[in-house]
């Protein structure tokens, strides 16, 4: 079964950078398009950055369009999240699983990321 294991959140200030990476165990990871999903404080998960099996097309909502970058490695089973500029809106946890979201799909305990002064 495909599991996720999402690093790299923490506590930053707004305007600086984190970079997400997520490594996942299984075959899927290779044969599907991947996106990171956020859960703000209150809120419902929904995904913010997604890419394609190759990475040659990737999309964003429009809150982190600009801001954000997703990039994946398949030879490492691993999707990455550059963020810049953040903000305290985009503070909540961060997942990554297939795009879309497969249900009964696991989730993985996922990263968590506070953005304020």
């Amino acid at each position: 079964q495909v599991q996720f294991l999402e690093s790299g959140g923490g506590f930053v200030q707004p305007g600086r950078s984190l970079t997400l990476s997520c490594a996942t165990s299984g075959t899927v990871f290779s044969i599907n398009s991947m996106g990171w999903y956020r859960q703000g404080p209150g809120k419902q998960r929904d995904w913010v950055a997604r890419i394609t099996r190759s990475g040659s097309l990737v999309f964003y909502q429009d809150s982190v369009k600009g801001r954000f970058t997703i990039s994946r490695d398949n030879a490492k089973n691993t999707v990455y999240l550059q963020m810049n500029s953040l903000k305290p809106e985009d503070t909540g946890v961060y997942y990554c699983n297939l795009f879309p979201y497969q249900i009964g799909a696991p989730w993985g305990q996922g990263t968590q990321v506070i953005v304020s002064s």
